[in-house]
């Protein structure tokens, strides 16, 4: 049987795989992360184990899940050990990671969360819960009030059930101790995520003790940030293949492409990183990266993801090796590019380039179903916005409005052959009904742009955006997601 990655077994790996140069042993847990999937263990823990390469040992992890045991009983028999694997046409890269010391499971004991939140060598708390973790209404940034672990901690902090819950929580206990609070940094697509995040657990607060949320507002710290790596999901195949390469079993390993940004806000209330010095841009201002993110790459994403996915295309790579569907993503790249203000060093023209190149990376097997989870949480940022800034100056939004009516059609859990898939989304049970109702495109855009969760009132009364999306609609009823574009005249 073979063995699994562990302390016990790191000296038997061969000299390919990178691993931890530093003593594990004397790591302090400084950062605690909520939402410890994949991408965290792929992006922003991987700058932590490189703070520890330098000698810096203030910033090994604990990380916790507010769902499932899942990762935890995958990575705690690998003593916090997992690999990442870097992966682009020239090969594999791989790199040990060893700065995990912990994983918390929130519904388990969430009195263990809060207490490792309040621990003075806490520092820093990081954030990948996606969009909905946060609890948040879309049209308006507000809590969800009527939503039942919204509802609990607003009631009560003993148990935290959110994010925000938990936050708020170890905060109230910092404060009871003296202890100063600690950063927490928002890394999940969200415009203005680190204001949002700040709005939400003092509306937790708030509840509680106004002088409480008074302390959080006064003496902590959410800066906005912004994060950039694909990183697909890991896969029993991926698992095998690795095995073959190291001689032992990693159930936790995550891959991902060799590209890396995080971009954070200077805004900090406490010890960090020199995330200088590992390659973290530090701004006075994260919403122009933010910005260009959310609408390129993010946006083009969505729009690859529902097109490719009802054409019964897999991957990414696959989806954009076909003339047509690479014409309408630099399309819908040119209607979103005229309502972006780069920042300086960003040369969007080069930006562009390198994401067809990303997008087109065959190692990475990034699925398309994957992207279109949670679309009515992304679609706001990622493509509505570009959409309303371009039509409040009266310019046409072609391609923006296709992939938002690829989106529609995507509701409906059938694609262009007639199979089946899952609408993995919050809001899912309420564009199932509308469209029960319906049959006509002109009616099923009505009904769900009536949702005005995911819709402002401005678009869903705009008589211009709606005629394009009803006509997109109907052309890919009819004619399917890839003769739809192929007979759209992308330049």
């Amino acid at each position: 049987m073979t063995k699994r990655l562990s302390n016990a077994t790191l000296a038997s790996l061969p000299a390919g795989a990178g691993l931890p140069r530093y003593d594990r042993a004397a790591v302090t847990p400084g950062v605690v992360h909520l939402g410890f999937g994949a991408f965290h263990r792929a992006h922003q823990a991987v700058i932590f184990e490189a703070a520890l390469d330098t000698g810096d040992l203030r910033w090994g992890i604990t990380g916790a899940s507010l769902r499932s045991a899942g990762v935890r009983d995958e990575i705690d028999p690998q003593d916090g050990l997992y690999t990442m694997v870097t992966r682009d046409g020239a090969g594999d890269d791989l790199r040990v990671i060893g700065a995990v010391r912990e994983v918390l499971v929130a519904p388990e004991n969430p009195a263990a969360l809060v207490a490792r939140l309040a621990h003075p060598e806490t520092h820093i708390v990081t954030l990948t819960v996606t969009e909905k973790g946060y609890k948040l209404d879309p049209a308006t940034g507000a809590l969800l009030g009527n939503d039942p672990d919204v509802a609990a901690d607003l009631a009560k902090l003993a148990e935290p059930r959110t994010a925000p819950g938990f936050l708020a929580a170890a905060l109230q206990a910092r404060r009871a101790a003296g202890i100063p609070p600690f950063t927490a940094i928002s890394c999940d697509n969200l415009p203005h995520n680190g204001r949002r995040l700040e709005q939400a657990v003092l509306a937790v607060a708030r509840a509680h003790d106004p002088s409480l949320a008074e302390w959080i507002e006064q003496e902590g710290a959410f800066p906005e940030t912004m994060i950039d790596r694909i990183v697909p999901a890991t896969t029993a195949a991926d698992i095998v293949a690795l095995e073959a390469s190291l001689g032992l079993v990693d159930q936790a390993m995550v891959k991902g492409e060799p590209f890396l940004q995080w971009v954070i806000e200077d805004r900090f209330c406490g010890p960090r990183p020199d995330f200088e010095r590992l390659g973290v841009q530090v701004t006075s201002s994260v919403a122009p990266w933010e910005e260009a993110k959310l609408r390129l790459l993010n946006g083009a994403h969505s729009g690859i993801a529902y097109l490719g996915g009802l054409a019964g295309i897999d991957f990414v790579h696959e989806v954009v090796a076909i003339p047509a569907f690479a014409r309408f993503v630099e399309a819908l790249w040119d209607e979103a590019e005229a309502t972006l203000s780069p920042p300086p060093g960003l040369d969007v023209a080069a930006y562009r380039v390198a994401l067809m190149e990303r997008f087109a990376n065959p190692a990475l097997q990034h699925r398309t179903r994957q992207i279109a989870m949670d679309g009515s949480q992304k679609l706001p940022q990622r493509l509505l916005a570009p959409i309303a800034a371009r039509r409040a100056k009266g310019l046409g939004v072609d391609a923006l409005a296709l992939a938002v009516a690829a989106w529609m059609r995507w509701q409906s859990g059938v694609d262009d052959a007639g199979d089946a898939h899952i609408v993995d989304d919050p809001l899912a049970a309420i564009t199932s009904t509308r469209l029960e109702v319906t049959v006509e495109p002109e009616d099923q855009v009505a009904a769900l742009l009536s949702i005005y969760a995911i819709f402002p009132p401005a678009l869903a009364g705009d008589e211009g955006l709606r005629a394009t999306l009803v006509r997109h609609l109907r052309a890919l009823a009819s004619l399917g997601a890839r003769a739809t574009v192929e007979t759209l005249p992308w330049r």
